[in-house]
């Protein structure tokens, strides 16, 4: 809002207060709103003189840690505890600024079309963490053999959490009607949502890349969820490096499986023809 279209904080305090009366309607969303609002004794926004430099107190890195110990990926917080990362580099981006070339945002047309369209990028994007999450969770409910009570644990959140918001009634809602539900993006509620909202997602991912502007949660939220969607991934050529410089081996498709390639099977290929045998410790040429 600041860099692409030029709004001060007070207009972008107006946009959350609008948006906060809608499906974003959150504590986050509102205090956010209070924020922008807020004028130091100058009668200047404080917010525009606090250090760009975000602290962190761990919760962020420990739930990416775990998502990488469970093999989840719940790539959404991940990217948001490396975007405060890169912010704490002040002195770093300082004199990348002077370096580092890339687009000037210059706009010109429908300022109500991009906010409407921030606002859909936003809902999806939270949708899409919320999905992560509790992805993560359900991993970890068959890793440890815990029963996890999911509509009480989105209407926990309601209650004195700084994540609380509305929103969390449809999640209730979405596993109270089927309690067996495989992933939250199944549920009508939710899938009719992400199409709704995709347009708008698309719009904003493509001219922040256009602008120059970065915007890593709903970049990788929209990437996540594009792969989600993906029947086949390019996964397959990794699988193919891999045991060609290590040995790791890879397994067959099922319609392709026969007698050199049984099904279920970790198979290797000398992809050379030549040279010595190839592990994952060892390499002799």
């Amino acid at each position: 809002m600041k860099r692409g279209l030029g709004m001060s904080c007070k207009e972008i305090g107006d946009v959350f207060a609008q948006w906060n009366k809608g499906v974003l309607d959150s504590f986050l969303i509102e205090i956010t709103r209070d924020i922008m609002y807020y004028n130091d004794e100058d009668g200047t926004p404080l917010v525009e003189k606090i250090l760009d430099a975000a602290g962190q107190k761990g919760t962020g890195k420990w739930t990416a840690i775990n998502a990488l110990d469970m093999g989840q990926p719940v790539t959404l917080i991940g990217e948001a505890v490396f975007a405060r990362c890169l912010s704490s580099l002040k002195g770093e981006r300082i004199r990348a600024s002077e370096r580092l070339t890339g687009p000037t945002p210059s706009f010109s047309g429908n300022r109500q079309e991009v906010l409407d369209n921030l606002e859909q990028a936003l809902y999806a994007s939270k949708i899409i963490s919320y999905t992560q999450g509790f992805m993560l969770m359900e991993n970890a409910a068959q890793e440890y053999g815990w029963k996890l009570q999911k509509p009480e644990i989105a209407l926990m959140w309601r209650g004195g959490c700084i994540i609380r918001s509305v929103f969390l009634k449809d999640i209730t809602a979405a596993y109270r009607a089927n309690p067996d539900l495989e992933n939250l993006l199944f549920a009508d509620f939710f899938n009719k949502a992400i199409q709704k909202a995709q347009t708008g997602w698309r719009d904003i991912v493509s001219k922040g890349a256009l602008w120059g502007i970065p915007t890593p949660a709903f970049s990788t939220a929209l990437s996540f969820y594009d792969g989600f969607r993906t029947k086949n991934l390019p996964a397959n050529i990794l699988q193919a490096q891999r045991d060609y410089f290590g040995a790791h081996t890879f397994r067959i498709k099922p319609e392709f499986a026969n007698q050199n390639y049984p099904e279920g099977k970790d198979i290797h290929v000398n992809w050379t023809g030549r040279g010595g045998n190839v592990s994952a410790s060892t390499y002799t040429a």
